[in-house]
């Protein structure tokens, strides 16, 4: 049976960005707040091809965009400290 959709950690693997969960966080922690103007794929830190597959992706509402919805939300946050 397949999966209905991909993990955060899977979309790290993909993107080929570190994905172990305290690499995630720490990468969350690097980047967020996203500014509310930029779309997550027009965020600086992505390479033309990462841009590409996360763009693509959610126009394809594949299986890539509820991690890209949820990785998008949690960049949209104030850090919290700690």
């Amino acid at each position: 049976m397949n999966k209905p959709f991909e993990s955060l950690k899977d979309l790290f693997k993909q993107l080929g960005v570190p994905d172990k969960c305290s690499e995630i966080e720490s990468f969350i922690k690097s980047h967020a707040p996203l500014d509310e103007s930029i779309l997550l794929a027009d965020a600086a830190w992505w390479s033309p091809v990462q841009k590409d597959f996360l763009r693509d992706e959610l126009l394809r509402d594949a299986d890539w965009a509820e991690a890209i919805d949820l990785l998008n939300n949690l960049l949209r946050q104030l850090p919290t400290k700690g």
